[in-house]
């Protein structure tokens, strides 16, 4: 099994098929009914309830919840009835992965050549943790869950090992207890491994369950002569898994690696398209050695293990021909180091101002209203990888002319563009952001761009270069246009400078873009809906759509990302509002009102109704701040 679909029991030849013939009432709901552990006139109570929440959730949680069963019957309950169930109804019971996750894997599954069992699915396409799975699993069964490493293995069982049989069967022997040996199997159901154990090791067995991928690293070290990685093995491997994790990361698209350490394992995510995802694993044994080997190539102190390090570092990919620079951030834990590298991609293209995703009328006010002006703080505001910096440099693309001179300060350069002078930040040598910006407006520059806006100090010299007559296009950390503004007067810059010189505000976030290959029709549920203020009424005409899941888009349903705007540009009546210091409820009804200001929500209320991403994207990504207007509305002013 992978213990995952055998484990609970054989699976039928149609993983799609049902085994519950009232779909009002769970298969495990009726097991505890028939068992005795709830009655009729309870079921229907934990059903109405059900059906009166927000959230749908399973029956089975329900009933957990209003006490009517506690989790120790269930699982009694489970272990009682385990042949007459599939994993994946079970694992969805139990409220360990949504319906929606099940259909995901059920349909990867399917396209599946190896013909894999559900588990395996469900831990590939990153819908539940190989960990998790094995410990759910274990319970169900009635197994002990192990973690098993070659220091685990008692030496006198060393001798009978054979690791190409223990390879072949997934499983490996740990130690003696009763006259049997305790063994870690994958799958602890399948009748073909049990017996091979037996016979590899001459006795009865005591099975016990644990994670595929632990027991194959403890063959692996048996092969190896029982020897830990150490030495110039433990370099060559470490540099090997760096290697692959920043190779894989880029074949993938990711933004960011996430090297975690954990109580028993160091676990490696990857950040793609804005949201974590499960990459692998690494051992006890080789997690130091790997990080290590990051903190060496970052320039940072390998001998420091108790203060956070920044670094950075270039990496060639042989394979691609592509380079990327990395920023490493050390963290420590309490279970160790942590680490994250940011990649960014030197040979980044820059995209057409026409290109980045806003609305026709909302691109035509900002190249009038803000970029083809020429003095005034043009900012771009939003959370870290929220695509700030691509919005810049689109803008600084737009302005790039023979006529005009460019000069920017960055921290560091991450678009190479030519004809403009780029500094990039490099405080080793005190070339410091400070300093630099001292020095910039006597370069004769007529546009300025500053990577970020970071404290007073900045935000002075943004204002002050636009006062005396230069254009400065910068970035900001707010949550919203609005924000902008605000946080320019919490740095104590003056209202009247900010009205004077603030000509236009971005703000942006990236949602998730609906995986062009599996797209499909999707009706919005009340409760989506509700969420959002809206009625039936207010979406009319708009065509939503989900993913349904394939290779393409790894089954998440989502490829790539879509830039949602919300652009403020700063009339005679906002600027009033900023200097006789109003709240930014008034300021946001205003520039509504006046300026033509469409919220964060309401742009993305506009790309989900086209089918671009998906309405919980919105609601997941997306501050509310005020009931969005209705899309009718919100078409005619983005003019769709």
């Amino acid at each position: 099994m992978e213990p995952a679909t055998s484990a609970v029991a054989p699976q039928p030849a149609d993983p799609a098929g049902s085994t519950v013939p009232n779909p009002a009432i769970s298969q495990l709901a009726a097991m505890l009914q028939s068992a005795g552990h709830i009655d009729a006139v309870g079921l229907r109570r934990a059903m109405r309830v059900r059906e009166k929440l927000e959230t749908p959730q399973p029956l089975v949680k329900t009933l957990e919840e209003l006490g009517m069963v506690d989790r120790a019957t269930v699982l009694a309950t489970v272990r009682a009835n385990r042949a007459s169930m599939r994993l994946g109804d079970l694992l969805v019971e139990l409220g360990h992965i949504r319906e929606s996750d099940l259909k995901k894997a059920l349909a990867a599954q399917s396209q599946d050549k190896e013909r894999r069992k559900l588990g395996e699915i469900l831990v590939e396409t990153y819908l539940i943790s190989e960990q998790r799975l094995a410990e759910i699993l274990a319970d169900l069964l009635g197994f002990p869950y192990v973690e098993p490493r070659i220091g685990d293995i008692e030496p006198k069982l060393m001798p009978k090992i054979a690791p190409k049989w223990c390879n072949q069967h997934c499983f490996v022997p740990l130690s003696y207890a009763d006259n049997k040996v305790v063994v870690a199997f994958y799958d602890p159901l399948d009748m073909a491994s049990r017996t091979a154990a037996q016979q590899m090791l001459a006795s009865e067995v005591e099975p016990a369950i644990a994670r595929k991928s632990l027991i194959q690293e403890t063959i692996e070290a048996i092969e190896r002569g029982g020897r830990l990685n150490t030495g110039a093995s433990d370099d060559n491997t470490a540099i090997a898994i760096v290697d692959s994790l920043i190779r894989d990361a880029a074949k993938m698209g990711a933004s960011d690696i996430h090297i975690e350490p954990m109580r028993t394992h160091t676990r490696v995510r990857y950040r793609i398209d804005g949201a974590m995802t499960q990459h692998r694993e690494i051992s006890p044994d080789l997690a130091p050695a790997v990080i290590s080997r990051i903190k060496v190539l970052g320039k940072a102190d390998i001998a420091e293990k108790r203060r956070h390090q920044d670094g950075r570092m270039l990496f060639e990919d042989s394979d691609s021909g592509k380079s990327f620079d990395l920023r490493m951030s050390s963290y420590i834990t309490i279970h160790g180091e942590k680490i994250v590298l940011r990649l960014l991609d030197r040979r980044a293209e820059l995209i057409n101002i026409r290109e980045i995703g806003m609305a026709p009328r909302m691109m035509e006010l900002f190249c009038e209203a803000a970029l083809d002006v020429p003095t005034g703080v043009v900012l771009v505001t939003g959370p870290t990888g929220s695509g700030k910096t691509t919005t810049l440099y689109s803008c600084v693309d737009y302005l790039n002319t023979p006529e005009v001179s460019i000069i920017t300060a960055e921290d560091p350069v991450e678009y190479v563009i030519e004809d403009i002078g780029q500094c990039s930040i490099n405080p080793k040598i005190n070339l410091t952001y400070e300093e630099t910006l001292r020095h910039i407006v006597r370069q004769d520059p007529d546009i300025i761009v500053l990577g970020e806006v970071r404290d007073k100090f900045s935000a002075d010299v943004a204002i002050q270069a636009a006062l005396t007559g230069h254009k400065v296009l910068t970035t900001f950390h707010t949550e919203d246009s609005i924000g902008g503004l605000l946080r320019l007067l919490n740095m104590n810059i003056e209202a009247f400078l900010i009205s004077s010189t603030v000509v236009s505000v971005v703000a942006q976030r990236l949602l998730r873009r609906v995986c062009a290959r599996c797209t499909e029709p999707y009706v919005p549920t009340p409760t989506e809906l509700r969420r959002l203020g809206y009625t039936p009424a207010d979406v009319m005409g708009a065509h939503f759509a989900l993913g349904r899941g394939c290779p393409e888009c790894r089954f998440t349903g989502y490829r790539g990302r879509v830039c949602v705007f919300e652009l403020l540009v700063l009339n005679e009546i906002v600027k009033e509002a900023i200097v006789a210091r109003k709240t930014s409820y008034e300021i946001r009804r205003l520039s509504t009102e006046t300026s033509g200001l469409v919220t964060l929500v309401e742009d993305g209320v506009h790309k989900a109704a086209n089918g671009h991403t998906s309405l919980n994207e919105v609601l997941r990504g997306l501050p509310r701040v005020a009931k969005p207007r209705g899309l009718r509305e919100i078409r005619r002013i983005l003019g769709d």
